[in-house]
């Protein structure tokens, strides 16, 4: 059987093809990495309030409110589809994005317009929306959250890294943020329910 010897413009052809795609391949790293770079970046030290503090109530959360001396009105209450909690005599209540503290104050106001006369209660979660680990990682998706999680031991329960995974930092989106930020690692960065984490490809 006789064989066609490639011809020379046909090499030169995939040389160029490959030439191509390889300033293709580049290019991409680069818009990457340098989109990366433009996100700000989160300052972890203002993030170390704890939970309570600085989570902000999304629908689907349950809250355990005990309003002293008033057993009717205690009890667990979950946020609805509306962001609302409806409670005894006062109707249904602001919850969605609002921390725990800001919420109870919220509550208190209203219960003493007509209500009580001085209530004093508490509210806790109890229990919270999961996370979200992503990107390059074994066994990305959806995990429980507990209190007192730091960014590391979530990279953890998410399987360690890929070896395509880029370690010096991770993107956060995180509720009440305009945006996604970028963490440099390592951190003491401190995670709260419903945060997103995405650990991105590492290119070169």
């Amino acid at each position: 059987m006789r064989v066609t010897p490639e011809m020379p413009h046909t090499k030169q052809k995939s040389r160029r093809v490959f030439a191509i795609f390889q300033v293709a391949i580049y290019s991409f790293a680069v818009t990457a990495c340098a989109t990366h770079a433009n996100l700000p970046v989160l300052d972890a030290s203002k993030q170390q309030l704890g939970v309570a503090r600085v989570y902000h109530l999304e629908i689907g959360d349950k809250l355990k409110i005990n309003v002293f001396g008033e057993k009717d009105l205690s009890g667990t209450f979950k946020i609805d589809a509306r962001g609302k909690i409806p409670f005894p005599l006062v109707g249904n209540i602001d919850a969605r994005g609002r921390t725990t503290e800001s919420f109870r104050r919220h509550l208190s106001k209203r219960l003493s317009n007509g209500y009580l006369r001085r209530p004093k209660l508490t509210v806790d979660i109890v229990n919270y929306r999961p996370i979200y680990v992503h990107g390059e990682v074994r066994s990305g998706g959806e995990h429980p959250f507990k209190v007192g999680l730091k960014l590391r031991d979530a990279i953890v329960i998410a399987g360690g890294y890929t070896y395509r995974a880029e370690e010096s930092y991770v993107i956060l989106m995180r509720t009440g943020q305009s945006g996604p930020v970028r963490i440099p690692l390592p951190t003491e960065l401190t995670v709260l329910p419903g945060d997103n984490i995405r650990i991105p490809e590492r290119f070169f």
